[in-house]
């Protein structure tokens, strides 16, 4: 795992975790960042992996393919990450994720 997602990783849960989370699933998105986050947790619901990533039994290492995604990066297997680690990368980087392009 690259230095920069493990730091991504270790502060994410602390910064967004409840407060995106409890947004409703309507709520237009801010910004650039409210847009990709709200993507990403429209793609998780579409592959019935939401309440998993909600239990941090989701692991993104079966997503993860550095060349053909749909998340660009490369990840050990068993990179299970709370959903606060997911949102927070969806805003710090967004070019992680396919459907944030």
């Amino acid at each position: 795992m690259s230095r920069k997602l493990a730091t991504a990783l270790a502060t994410s849960a602390v910064l967004v975790g409840s407060v995106l989370v409890a947004a409703p699933a309507t709520a237009a998105p801010a910004d650039a960042g409210a847009a990709c986050v709200q993507a990403g947790l429209g793609t998780l619901k579409d592959l019935g992996l939401l309440q998993a990533a909600a239990q941090k039994t989701v692991d993104y290492s079966t997503l993860a393919d550095p060349v053909d995604g749909p998340i660009f990066a490369e990840l050990p297997e068993g990179s299970y990450l709370s959903l606060g680690q997911v949102v927070k990368l969806h805003r710090t980087s967004p070019e992680l994720f396919a459907w944030c392009g």
